[in-house]
């Protein structure tokens, strides 16, 4: 025998020792191996020449069976390994691949979307934005008036049963400290079982006080409104601004997520009107073939969840709306002067007649969408709360925010800085909003005529009736929309997701470690990433250069569904995970129905169980081994999308609830298992703990911290809370409590000086 062989063996015999004594699949495959031959020994007991010869046969076959699980265990290891991380500058931002069908200036759109991202006159109260929620590293680290109860709370039946008392602060409009988290306490924050209180409120964003919509004024920021009391939250009497019953993600890289919302409501295809995709079958816009012939049309944009997501908050009751606001009205604010009656002035019966024959099968009945009402108690008043809770009710027809919108210069109460990455060239700084601009002009721009340009109407009557006519016919009985007016939703969506896209935080020290610069983390730091992809466990929800497994590539690479690899193997929506941070009967998440025709499943394992994967989603749904069995269990109930983690250093609040206030908490919270009981316990030491919690550290880039581009913003005036408390507040002689603004001043290209975070 050659000396190399030799040597290679005695290489590989020593290295293989090493692995098998030293680690733990190592001992368990030698424990279990020697443990299947002793029991064989009793054969030979009795005679010692069979017995040395036992001996003999066990070393050479022990040699056999690990040569052999050694070359497997490396090519099964080779198939199942994940490649190598990359830096997230190596990730193509998705996009539709039939964008050019709608959009003729990619730059042009950008434009539109960034001011109507942070136009404050969007809302009906002319002061929120899509901006109010996500002004601070694209998430919110307000503290007062920022909680909510468990309104989503259900009985384990599934029937709804809301919790409306406020545990924490022990109303709304509660300042909130840090002594105040987590939500749920801990004598030993290693231990799960020495819990000294347990609080189900939400931290999470205030957006409009409760009111029923009753008019745009073409011209005005704000809408015409009725304010009604508020069952929930007001403060003796006085109706403060709702808060949001889940907690604000970021919008940064959020164009790489697949599904959007926590619950992955907004879905991938978009259908330029609401955010359901091919779920709502009656969701059409019109197109113009020629100027002077309309068509109504059912399109679909792939990889377009931001779109999707972007039509929600606009007509939330909670967010952005008074209640039974559509995006026409939207664009009628903001464009032509128009005298005729809105559809919202109707009879309430033609009003209830028109949701029912135009866009009942959209929405479905009450009792689909809340669940069993009477399981509530006597309260109407919660009731309607519940409809309006998660941005599904007030789509009746979702495009009237489209008349609200010409005449209102864009960005017409806030300061423009000069050096804005995208705007700076329309400045009117310092006076407010865009010069020589219109949103008509600003949409003319950026779309393709055949969905703006038209000399003819849409009218639409009192039953929910749509004929295209050549002029208007001042009854009213019914009301008419320019094509721009008609499809301002779908300019509205793909304008936002465009914008959104461009946010895309890539430069952060683990990106730069990872394009081979091994200074970028400090040695803590390169710790805390060991742990992360190692101990920790974190690599198995935050996986890929994204760092969450709910992206638009790690869909692409396993599928839609796949099968949980521990436990029962249970199916489950890619990316989508309960973690143990509530009960599920605190809130479903994934777990609800869409509230839509058929009350389906927001699962997208539970639709291909009920085999409407294909009808719903557009696709055959993804095969798995073992084959779904229509009555097997689905991990979906009390489940979320995981969240990417770039810049979560600048994010707090975390988790869907809000509850953990600083990165410590959630790493002890993962340490100990989760609250719940769904996750195995780390056993970190504090040593490292503090390294992975320096490596979170590590994914914060820069721009976002200073606002550089293109992090850059306009002026931005947010509702910060109300004068006084939770016990007391002053009424602006609306019904309203009087506000509080908090100034985000106008940030050019080259950034400005850091914002605390939340609580700091």
């Amino acid at each position: 025998m050659g000396i190399i062989p030799i040597i290679s063996l005695v290489v590989f015999i020593t290295g293989l020792s090493i692995y098998l004594l030293l680690t733990l699949s190592g001992r368990f495959f030698i424990k279990s191996l020697v443990t299947k031959i002793k029991r064989q020994e009793w054969r030979f007991r009795y005679d010692k020449l069979n017995y040395l010869r036992s001996r003999f046969l066990k070393t050479i076959t022990i040699a056999a069976i690990i040569m052999a699980a050694v070359i497997a265990g490396n090519t099964v290891s080779a198939q199942v390994t994940p490649p190598p991380l990359t830096s997230l500058k190596t990730v193509s931002v998705p996009e539709p691949g039939n964008l050019g069908d709608f959009v003729k200036d990619k730059v042009a759109a950008i434009k539109l979307g960034k001011a109507l991202f942070w136009d404050m006159q969007v809302g009906s109260d002319g002061k929120t934005s899509c901006a109010s929620c996500h002004f601070h590293a694209g998430a919110d680290n307000r503290s007062k008036n920022q909680i909510s109860p468990g309104i989503l709370r259900i009985n384990a039946d599934g029937t709804v049963n809301p919790d409306t008392v406020f545990d924490v602060g022990g109303g709304p409009n509660y300042q909130l400290k840090p002594g105040d988290f987590p939500f749920h306490k801990l004598s030993n924050p290693n231990d799960p079982k020495t819990v000294v209180s347990d609080r189900n409120d939400v931290t999470s964003s205030q957006g409009v006080s409760n009111a029923k919509f009753v008019d745009v004024k073409p011209g005005s920021a704000e809408d015409e409104v009725k304010n009604e009391l508020d069952p929930v939250f007001n403060v003796g009497g006085t109706n403060v601004r709702r808060v949001q019953p889940r907690n604000t993600p970021t919008v940064i890289n959020s164009a790489f997520n697949f599904r959007n919302f926590w619950d992955g409501r907004a879905e991938n295809i978009f259908n330029g009107v609401n955010p359901f995709g091919l779920r709502d079958p009656n969701a059409s816009v019109v197109k113009a073939e020629k100027p002077n012939q309309l068509k109504f049309v059912k399109i679909r944009l792939n990889n377009s969840s931001l779109a999707s997501q972007a039509l929600g908050p606009p007509l939330s009751s909670f967010e952005l709306s008074a209640d039974g606001r559509t995006f026409l009205e939207i664009g009628d604010k903001f464009g032509r002067i128009n005298n005729k009656k809105s559809l919202s002035k109707l009879p309430l019966d033609n009003l209830d007649n028109l949701a029912d024959n135009l866009v009942g099968p959209l929405l479905g009945s009450v009792e689909e969408l809340t669940g069993n009402l009477a399981q509530i108690g006597n309260s109407k008043s919660i009731n309607t709360l519940l409809q309006n809770v998660l941005s599904i009710r007030g789509t009746k027809l979702p495009r009237v925010l489209g008349q609200k919108l010409s005449r209102l210069r864009p960005l017409g109460k806030q300061v423009v800085h000069p050096q804005d990455s995208v705007l700076g060239a329309d400045s009117r700084s310092p006076q407010p909003g865009l010069k020589n601009k219109t949103y008509d002009q600003l949409i003319q721009d950026a779309f393709k005529p055949e969905w703006w340009k038209s000399n003819r109407l849409i009218q639409v009557d009192a039953e929910g009736r749509r004929t295209f006519v050549n002029n208007a016919d001042n009854s009213s009985k019914t009301n008419e929309y320019t094509l721009l007016e008609y499809n301002f939703s779908l300019f509205f969506g793909l304008a936002i997701q465009l914008y959104e896209s461009t946010l895309i935080a890539n430069d952060t020290p683990f990106d730069r470690f990872l394009e081979g610069n091994t200074t970028a983390l400090t040695p803590q730091q390169q710790l805390g990433k060991n742990l992360f992809q190692g101990k920790a466990l974190c690599i198995g929800c935050h996986a890929g250069s994204e760092l969450t497994a709910a992206s638009v590539s790690s869909v692409a690479k396993d599928g839609r569904i796949k099968r949980a690899p521990f436990g029962a193997k249970s199916p489950e929506d890619n990316g989508f995970f309960n973690i143990g941070v509530r009960p599920v009967t605190d809130d479903p998440g994934l777990g609800a129905n869409d509230g839509l025709q058929g009350n389906n499943p927001l699962s997208e394992a539970r639709l291909a169980q009920l085999g409407k994967f294909q009808l719903l989603l557009g696709e055959n749904p993804p095969t798995l081994n073992p084959p779904l069995n229509s009555s097997e269990k689905v991990i979906a109930d009390g489940a979320f999308k995981a969240p990417g983690l770039r810049n979560v250093e600048l994010t707090a609040p975390y988790f869907h609830d809000g509850g953990q206030a600083t990165l410590e908490q959630v790493v002890d919270f993962y340490n100990r298992g989760g609250d719940f009981g769904a996750l195995p316990a780390l056993n970190l030491s504090p040593e490292e703990k503090q390294q992975l919690v320096a490596f979170l550290k590590g994914l914060t880039d820069e721009r976002v911290r200073f606002d550089k581009a293109p992090f850059d913003h306009p002026q931005l005036f947010v509702p910060n809370g109300h004068p006084g408390n939770q016990r007391s507040v002053t009424d602006d002689g609306t019904g309203k409590a009087t506000d509080s603004l908090l100034e985000i001043p106008a940030v050019g290209r080259n950034g400005g000086s850091s914002r605390p975070n939340f609580l700091n």
